[in-house]
């Protein structure tokens, strides 16, 4: 998670714990289990919901956040980590509802002494009161549903056309939270600062949940497109599909991504754009490679003629950075975004400035007509390119880029690929003293 991701996150978490703690300082002052319970309870499922609903609100890929989480893949990294937060507190809320009954049974603690229960004089606390039952019931059934859905959600082996429909379901278990929090939050907190910040985070979080039921999410940035060509790479098992788009489309910048649909069964799935935009031929060109069960068939399903949906563009891994010197890491099918640059950059005006380019292409499979056309568009934009064949030069590390690029401590680097391969990278530089968080830039291809 990038510097100013990571603040945000913490700051998050933070900032909701003092806050609730400020407004509870009689926490310290619990002379039972069971007076403690009552505290851990209201605190954890209070942090539990904020983070859901900040998170839901995330997964609407609203505009004005990505640009400051520096595009949509570090946005749905801040997105997951709030989902994996909020359900440690759910199971946290959940053990502190469950624990000390457990505890009475095993005859570990004395069953406490209830007296009458103070009257409610408040109509709206009596009313809210009345639907408890129901909020706990509610609520039990909506925690064991969010953490099954929520460990599919992480689970990399569940194929992704299940993970999205068991991700749509979600937002229902989030709704029932929102009604189970509404009715069983400590009825003096609506009417303390934090009232008011959770209550526009739930609604807004609804309003998200049920944008997301109804399958409108990122419905305003879809464009209708037809398959005009399809270019098979078997080397390398890659095919590049273009599509002629419809109106609607607002152009892109050259290292950015989009969402494409050919069947509305398996979804929407995200690719990086592999082409320069020109408004005179709206055409646009993904690179996929045979990596899961999907992009296995899609030589076989995509056919020239075929109407696709396009949604987009999205992220910010567009090379704009100011430095003298660029070295770009396109590791496999990461050549993709590096791709679309090479011929931005070949339709640009001769004198336009731009920074000296090294493009390293870093490969285990050869597929020779895809390095000859990589081999041309980094000609034509007057990029020096560094080809590695994995079984023939070995693996490219950091070593090599430098000693193959003298002047790289004014360089910024812009890698593409595994993400293993890219932390690795970014630990070799910044054991060399390069500002990696300014200066390296990589796109977390990751949707989940």
């Amino acid at each position: 998670m990038a510097r100013t991701n990571l603040r945000l996150f913490w700051g998050f978490w933070i900032g909701a714990a003092a806050l609730w703690l400020v407004l509870n300082l009689d926490l310290f002052s619990a002379t039972s289990v069971f007076a403690l319970r009552e505290f851990m309870m209201q605190w954890s499922g209070t942090l539990a919901i904020a983070a859901m609903s900040v998170a839901m609100i995330l997964s609407l890929r609203p505009r004005w956040p990505e640009g400051r989480l520096d595009g949509l893949d570090k946005m749905y990294r801040l997105h997951k980590w709030l989902g994996i937060g909020a359900l440690g507190l759910a199971v946290f809320h959940w053990l502190w509802s469950e624990a000390p009954k457990w505890a009475i049974g095993a005859g570990l603690l004395p069953r406490p002494e209830r007296g009458p229960r103070p009257e409610i004089t408040d109509p709206v606390q009596s009313y809210l009161m009345s639907f408890r039952g129901t909020a706990e019931s509610l609520g039990e059934l909506a925690f064991y549903a969010s953490v099954l859905l929520l460990v599919i959600a992480l689970v990399k082996l569940v194929p992704y056309r299940i993970f999205r429909y068991t991700h749509r379901i979600l937002p229902l278990a989030y709704l029932a939270l929102v009604f189970h929090s509404v009715i069983l939050l400590d009825y003096d907190m609506w009417l303390t600062p934090l009232g008011p910040v959770l209550a526009l985070l739930m609604l807004a979080g609804s309003y998200a949940a049920v944008v997301s039921l109804l399958g409108m999410i990122g419905r305003r940035r879809r464009v209708a497109g037809e398959i005009t060509a399809l270019r098979s790479y078997p080397g390398v098992r890659s095919l590049e599909t273009e599509i002629r788009l419809g109106d609607g489309w607002p152009g892109h910048e050259a290292g950015q991504f989009a969402f494409v649909t050919s069947n509305k069964i398996e979804g929407a799935h995200p690719y990086t754009i592999a082409s320069a935009w020109k408004p005179e031929d709206p055409t646009i060109a993904f690179v996929t490679k045979e990596l899961g069960d999907h992009t296995s068939t899609l030589a076989e399903k995509l056919k020239v003629g075929q109407q696709v949906t396009v949604e987009g563009p999205y992220g910010r891994f567009t090379f704009d950075d100011g430095r003298p010197r660029q070295i770009w890491i396109g590791a496999g099918i990461g050549i993709t975004p590096f791709l679309a640059r090479l011929k931005e950059m070949a339709r640009s005006a001769p004198d336009t400035q731009r920074p000296e380019i090294d493009l390293f292409h870093s490969t285990r499979e050869v597929d020779d007509a895809a390095l000859e056309r990589i081999a041309a568009d980094a000609q034509a934009a007057n990029v020096r390119l560094h080809v590695l064949i994995d079984e023939r030069d070995g693996f490219l590390g950091g070593e090599r880029i430098r000693e193959l690029v003298p002047g790289w401590r004014d360089a910024s680097l812009w890698f593409c690929g595994p993400s293993g391969f890219g932390k690795s990278l970014r630990a070799d530089f910044a054991a060399q003293g390069l500002d990696v968080e300014e200066r390296f830039h990589q796109e977390l291809f990751e949707m989940r």
